[in-house]
């Protein structure tokens, strides 16, 4: 979990258009919440199309640790045997996160409001990020913790029960912050209230409600209120985790960019508070088209054809960031190869990512021929009309920094060079996507 093997450096090179049909994992946000709650329900969650990258396998090994039963079928179906809200098990050992700050997060506000203490620990880059957003509200609600200095991991938390149930204020847009609450207001006396500002991906709203848990979800002076009703007792269920759209925009971009390409991503999940980037591209001049739209386990789902498009800079809304916060490393491509200036602000967030995602792509970008200016809350990118980028010099590499997404999106970018970029690890990418390059190697050659 902890990326202590050596590096594996690659060099992503241009060639044949991506045509053909693809099929991207499982959502990741999905995929954590259907184990998580599957742990909490009495009794068998079966889970189809499950995202097996590193960081949910994370989040089985967790529950597991607190007596869940969580294990593969020859069938690839996961069966997930639940204990029960409140009934969770003190853990043995530490609970290893590797690079996932969903499960940390997320299962901090799990143990907050059970009786059992939990040591969180993490890989070198998770353990810089910060986790104080969570234990602010969790201690609100009784939750005791020790963290390392500025509130990273390796933490110690000593959960309580009966916690005490609060209204709280998300200070900064967070559906991993909100969805701690919530998942500690589960085994939680009372009415456990959280006030959105800015809507967040909805994720854990839906799927919470759909294990049968008591939520209401309304609007009161602007802001999105949700009312989490305790304790609750969580019915098993049938999941199907639709494609993650933050894995499908690699492909999208990568085909948006590569003269000759058109290609079909099946089973996109397309959820409102998810999809922004497909709308941007869209505005860019993408021809992204939605086809057999339909319900998938109470999310909206479409196959997306995509095919090479001339895109023009814009000015990126920054209302827009919290539907496509994941994304921004992929977009910031697709401008470097648009016509104009693309110009994004209001991704102060980015900077707490895996990575430093604003510096992080500004280097790498920069590195590989395009032309950008960081500034403090976002960058702008003067494109290259549609001209390849140069690529990476030989003797010099693209500094990932164990991010998944800064690997990825300069692998797409490799793909619409004219000379290829060089990343220096492309092992963080088993973290969120496994199937990365064999899946972008079959889409070249179909």
């Amino acid at each position: 979990m902890s990326h202590s093997n050596p590096p594996s450096p690659k060099r992503f090179t241009s060639g044949s258009a991506l045509t053909g049909r693809v099929r991207v994992p499982g959502d990741k946000s999905i995929s954590h919440r259907s184990i998580m709650l599957g742990a909490l329900a009495a009794g068998e969650t079966r889970v189809t199309g499950l995202l097996e990258g590193e960081d949910v396998l994370a989040t089985a090994a967790a529950m597991r640790a607190m007596g869940a039963s969580v294990e593969r079928g020859d069938d690839g179906v996961w069966s997930v045997h639940g204990v029960g809200v409140g009934s969770l098990l003190q853990p043995q050992q530490a609970l290893d996160m590797g690079n996932s700050g969903t499960s940390t997060r997320l299962l901090m506000g799990v143990v907050a409001s059970h009786p059992i203490t939990a040591m969180f620990t993490g890989d070198a880059s998770l353990s810089k990020r910060p986790m104080g957003r969570v234990i602010d509200p969790l201690s609100q609600m009784g939750a005791t913790f020790e963290a390392s200095p500025g509130g990273t991991l390796p933490l110690m938390l000593r959960g309580i029960s009966p916690a005490v149930p609060i209204t709280y204020r998300l200070p900064v847009a967070s559906a991993q912050v909100k969805s701690a609450v919530l998942l500690a207001g589960l085994n939680t006396a009372g009415v456990t209230t959280v006030i959105e500002p800015v809507p967040t991906r909805d994720h854990s709203e839906r799927m919470l409600r759909g294990f049968g848990a008591q939520l209401e979800v309304g609007e009161e002076d602007g802001a999105r209120v949700i009312r989490m009703h305790g304790e609750a007792d969580l019915t098993p269920q049938d999941i199907v985790v639709p494609g993650d759209p933050s894995s499908a925009a690699f492909f999208v971009v990568a085909a948006l960019l590569v003269p000759g390409s058109d290609l079909v991503i099946e089973n996109v999940g397309l959820n409102p508070t998810r999809a922004a980037l497909f709308d941007v591209l869209r505005d860019m001049g993408g021809r992204i088209e939605e086809l057999d739209r339909r319900e998938v386990g109470g999310e909206p789902v479409a196959d997306l054809r995509v095919r090479h498009s001339v895109l023009t800079g814009i000015e990126v809304d920054p209302a827009v960031v919290p539907a496509m916060v994941d994304e921004f490393p992929v977009l910031f491509v697709a401008a470097a190869l648009a016509q104009g200036t693309t110009t994004t602000s209001g991704l102060d967030e980015l900077r707490v990512k895996e990575s430093d995602r604003l510096t992080a792509m500004a280097n790498a970008l920069t590195l590989a021929g395009a032309k950008v200016e960081e500034r403090e809350d976002g960058l702008v990118i003067e494109g290259s009309a549609g001209d390849p980028l140069p690529g990476t010099p030989e003797d010099a590499e693209v500094t990932t920094h164990l991010d998944h997404r800064i690997a990825m999106a300069m692998a797409v970018a490799g793909v619409a060079s004219r000379y290829g970029i060089a990343v220096d690890d492309t092992a963080p990418i088993a973290t969120s996507f496994p199937t990365f390059e064999a899946l972008l190697a079959s889409a070249r050659s179909a």
